[in-house]
């Protein structure tokens, strides 16, 4: 500029309920030289920050939430981009699993990180093919239950444009596009939990955010049947689920999480720089060198947990789940990355104090304070529900159910359901049988947590 000279320099400033906003200030100088002095020494500042990203890969759902994808990114976060250097290659997806399979395909080691644009689903699709994709360059078979998964060396970022971005919201704080597109520019990083689901030694499918049996696990497999409702079918599937009641019988077993030092009902929330995971993890590696020495066979040695009954909902939770209509989430002390995930049990109960315990997800109240209600923080469990085990019987028992169902147990308006399905990160699972582990720290995201308070003037 003219004299005087000056410069502007872009940063970032809080706002209110975790948001962050692009700001700029403008330093002003009398003298030519020492302006120069002060960019060449902001530049070379900048240059030495290796965590912050210089080329990423972008994918683009269209269709997902309100099909607003596209132009969310185009105006809220590529001229974000330009301003911080970032260059990008764009991928406008035009069918499900686009995504999933060109990380399979593509070279990826260019990139310093890979951008999802769109809810859940499409964080999901990317999440799959980046972990599978890793897997297969490491040689390890994901079909076996018990391997040990490589962790992913690239970040992603999600760029909430989704109905509900559960996983924005729990590793943000908030589902605002151009507060996730400046936590990529700064380079943040946040290391995540995954689960692997497996049914007879065959993944399914991988979770992070919500399995849910029962009445999470109705309401997403009516749901789907009803997408021309739009965003409303998910408000209707949930109201004929619940009054349809529906109870499901079978039997959970699980291996407490032992390393982990918080608890599900501490109310100690996961946060930015959290401890929590922190210990956890240095107390799992701990674990996992005295198996690898032979010192102790960790699950040989564990006890498993059995617990058996007729359940309206279980639920395992990798993270809080917290979304607009729920701040809280379904478990607010879960912990992104303490290898472990609580195991929630809604055992049968009636309509009224069903509906108590789901109000309590929108209030400060304690969840978990219902006699109905268990809650476990565990790092593996397995569902087998009851009709499956009446299947595995003799055949005479088998051949009596043909010609109608007897039931001394429940009414008679309960018989004809016998299995539930599986809502995992909104996706639904048929099989009832299952076996879920979770893998510490896997994967990581340009996050950096949800920050306790943070101040709003201040800049980054």
């Amino acid at each position: 500029m003219e004299k005087p000279y000056a410069f502007t320099v872009h940063c970032v400033k809080r706002a209110r309920r975790h948001r962050w906003k692009w700001a700029q200030v403008t330093f002003w100088c009398l003298e030519e030289q020492l302006c120069h002095l002060w960019l060449q020494t902001l530049r070379e500042m900048l240059e030495k920050l290796t965590s912050r990203p210089k080329h990423l890969l972008v994918f683009i759902n269209p269709f997902g939430g309100k099909g607003q994808g596209k132009r969310i990114y185009e105006r809220k976060v590529a001229p974000l981009f330009t301003l911080a250097s970032i260059t990008t290659e764009i991928i406008v997806t035009e069918r499900a699993n686009q995504a999933k399979e060109a990380l399979y395909e593509m070279n990826i080691d260019k990139y310093d990180g890979i951008v999802c644009v769109g809810g859940d689903g499409m964080f999901s699709e990317v999440l799959h093919g980046l972990i599978g994709r890793t897997q297969r360059s490491a040689g390890v078979d994901q079909n076996h239950p018990r391997a040990t998964l490589v962790p992913c060396t690239l970040r992603i970022g999600i760029i909430p444009a989704g109905s509900t971005d559960c996983v924005c919201y729990s590793t943000v704080g908030a589902n605002d596009a151009e507060t996730s597109a400046l936590h990529i520019v700064v380079g943040d990083s946040l290391s995540m939990d995954v689960s692997s689901v497996h049914h007879n030694s065959t993944l399914l499918r991988y979770s992070v955010s919500l399995l849910g049996y029962g009445f999470y696990g109705d309401i997403i497999k009516d749901s789907e049947k009803k997408r021309w409702m739009g965003l409303v079918r998910y408000d209707f599937s949930g109201l004929k689920t619940f009054l349809s009641h529906h109870y499901y019988e079978g039997t959970v077993s699980f291996l407490p999480a032992q390393h982990t030092v918080g608890s599900p009902r501490d109310g100690k929330p996961c946060r930015a720089g959290c401890f929590v995971c922190r210990q956890s993890k240095q107390q799992l590696e701990e674990e996992q060198k005295k198996a690898l020495y032979g010192l102790d066979n960790a699950e040989e040695v564990e006890e498993w947990q059995v617990v058996c009954g007729k359940f309206l909902a279980i639920n395992a939770t990798n993270m809080s789940c917290a979304c607009r209509r729920s701040p809280r989430g379904l478990s607010p002390a879960a912990h992104l990355g303490d290898g472990s995930f609580d195991l929630i049990l809604i055992r049968k109960c009636s309509r009224f104090n069903f509906l108590r315990f789901l109000l309590r997800h929108t209030n400060q109240w304690d969840q978990f304070d219902f006699t109905f209600v268990e809650v476990y923080r565990v790092k593996r469990f397995q569902f087998t529900s009851k009709h499956v085990e009446d299947e595995d019987g003799d055949l005479k028992e088998r051949g009596k159910k043909r010609f109608g169902q007897i039931c001394s147990d429940h009414p008679p308006c309960c018989c004809t359901v016998s299995n539930s399905s599986w809502n995992c990160d909104g996706e639904v699972l048929h099989s009832p049988t299952i076996d879920v582990r979770v893998h510490c720290q896997l994967v990581r995201l340009f996050a950096r947590g949800i920050e306790e308070n943070p101040k709003q003037e201040s800049h980054s």
